[in-house]
């Protein structure tokens, strides 16, 4: 089948883009599916999904900010209690330490400092969607 003019603007996970610098694609913790911003496809918005695999005690992130509006999210993979996140998830919104042990959307003002992020148990695979309305993905100071 010959490419069409829109395949351009189609990413499936055999075909992730080469990363920004900082950006691996996978390590024994998680596994990156998607990123996507303007360097990956002009004119796209930041957005990006992962599977967690394993939990531990390692930030994934120290305290940033965003010149953007940023949503995070968690998901737990049970067909039977989707629900249930199937594990537990810290998550740093300005001073106060949030955990999750049940899916989650979370929304980040910009300007908000967020992090750190630690994913510290998974039971079963997490699914992780973060998005922002920038074209790439920079941090600020926390």
């Amino acid at each position: 089948m010959a490419e069409s003019k829109y395949t351009k603007y189609i990413m499936t996970t055999d075909v992730l883009p080469v990363l920004p610098p900082g950006k691996p694609k996978t390590s024994d913790q998680w596994t990156r599916l998607t990123y996507l911003d303007s360097s990956t496809i002009k004119g796209a918005f930041y957005v990006e999904c992962l599977w967690f695999w394993k939990g531990s005690d390692a930030a994934l992130n120290k305290a940033h900010t965003h010149d953007f509006d940023e949503v995070i999210t968690f998901y737990g993979s049970n067909p039977e209690d989707p629900i249930d996140l199937g594990g537990e998830v810290e998550l740093w919104l300005g001073d106060e330490k949030h955990v999750f042990t049940k899916s989650v959307l979370v929304f980040v003002p910009k300007g908000l400092s967020h992090c750190p992020l630690t994913v510290r148990r998974v039971d079963r695979p997490i699914f992780h969607f973060s998005a922002g309305p920038a074209d790439i993905y920079l941090k600020g100071e926390g």
